[in-house]
């Protein structure tokens, strides 16, 4: 859709760049990679929840470090599992807790026939992103207009479309959600995420925004669940070159005929990595719950510990109260088994009193440490794109 304004003709927001052929390419072993992890998760595994709460964690952690906000993973799922932080500060876990709750609603908005993604679903997920800091307006458009600057530089980089336009720059973006069926998942959710980002509606967390309205349009039509498609983890390692592709793509400021075959691929790439991360990931938690299963038999542990048991691998952090809750077991059943795992040195105690916790002890380590040296390397389908986003502009 366009809007006549004098005698120009100017698209009212971006549009999908036809796909070249190493684009096409590239989607379709996307495409590969999450049919055979679908086909994997359709048999309930013991590894899978686990799985996909860190998963879930990941996502959270990256999305939010994207924007500055350093968090422990174990810190992040504690978000998941309403518990209090171990390291984060009180800003960055209510920040880590508003985005849990915006994800978690993508989580539910996901599978449901009747959902429609609208301007009161956007502005919905904003208020339960930033709730905690009415001073932002949590779900409101914004009231002037907006720039964004390069700390690093302290140069303006972007500016946004006059704060007039807002309403219907959302209006059409919305639009186009429900008009582009025919574009694939993946290239949908890339657009609405580069649409969001450069009509900056919200005076905050637009980019955040932005990258869980890509994970709920890509979960409402693709073939893997939510945990398991996003890619905020991989954007959060790779910082740089997300905003390098943005200020690639918007050019400073609101044009929307800008081409945006860079971003498009950019995105692909992203899923293309994320998705060979997560299939790894699956190849090791079932290494990793190989070794569990002979451990626990061989020092005759009740089963319950082995959730417990393959966070500490990964690298948590763990207390009591978070293993009562997952195991619902009652407080001295908890403090037996810990006490057991203790003696036994899976587990390393840590911190006195209320700051006490568990950390992974030196076999766990050494397993953790023989998995990841099996690990397959990735393969990276745009081997030429890290050079072409260096490149001065």
């Amino acid at each position: 859709m366009s809007l006549s304004l004098g005698h120009q003709d100017i698209a009212m927001i971006y549009s999908e760049p036809a796909l070249a052929s190493q684009d096409r390419v590239v989607l379709d072993e996307v495409l590969e990679m999450r049919r055979e992890l679908a086909s994997v998760l359709r048999t309930p595994r013991r590894w899978e929840g686990g799985l996909r709460r860190t998963m879930l964690a990941r996502a959270i952690r990256g999305s939010n470090s994207i924007e500055g906000y350093a968090v422990e993973e174990d810190d992040a799922a504690a978000a998941l599992d309403n518990e209090a932080p171990l390291s984060a500060n009180e800003l960055t876990f209510a920040e880590i807790r508003g985005y849990r709750q915006a994800l978690g609603y993508v989580l539910q908005m996901a599978r449901d026939p009747y959902f429609s993604t609208d301007v009161s679903a956007i502005r919905g997920m904003h208020y339960m992103m930033l709730a905690h800091d009415l001073e932002k307006s949590p779900g409101q458009y914004r009231k002037g207009p907006i720039y964004v600057h390069d700390e690093k530089s302290d140069a303006r980089v972007y500016e946004g479309p006059a704060v007039e336009r807002v309403p219907e720059l959302m209006d059409e973006l919305v639009a186009s959600l429900r008009e582009g069926s025919s574009l694939h998942p993946l290239v949908q959710g890339a657009m609405a995420h580069l649409n969001l980002v450069m009509i900056h509606p919200f005076r905050d967390g637009n980019c955040r925004m932005a990258r869980a309205l890509q994970t709920l349009t890509i979960s409402r039509k693709e073939i893997v669940e939510p945990p398991f498609s996003s890619i905020e983890e991989w954007l959060g390692h790779n910082t740089e070159d997300y905003y390098r592709v943005l200020a690639i793509t918007g050019k400073g400021l609101w044009q929307p005929r800008a081409d945006a075959s860079l971003w498009v691929s950019f995105n692909l790439r992203a899923h293309h990595m994320q998705a060979q991360t997560v299939a790894r990931r699956v190849d090791e938690a079932k290494a990793i719950w190989i070794e569990l299963d002979d451990l626990i038999g061989s020092h005759h542990l009740p089963e319950r510990v082995a959730d417990l048991l393959y966070e500490a691998i990964l690298g948590y952090r763990l207390r009591r109260s978070g293993y009562i809750k997952a195991a619902q077991i009652e407080e001295r059943t908890a403090s037996r088994d810990l006490m057991r795992l203790v003696e036994l040195g899976l587990l390393r105690p840590q911190g006195e009193t209320r700051g006490r916790h568990y950390v992974a002890g030196d076999s766990l380590r050494q397993l953790r440490d023989d998995c990841r040296k099996r690990r397959r390397g990735l393969h990276d389908p745009y081997p030429w794109m890290r050079s072409k986003l260096a490149e001065p502009q």
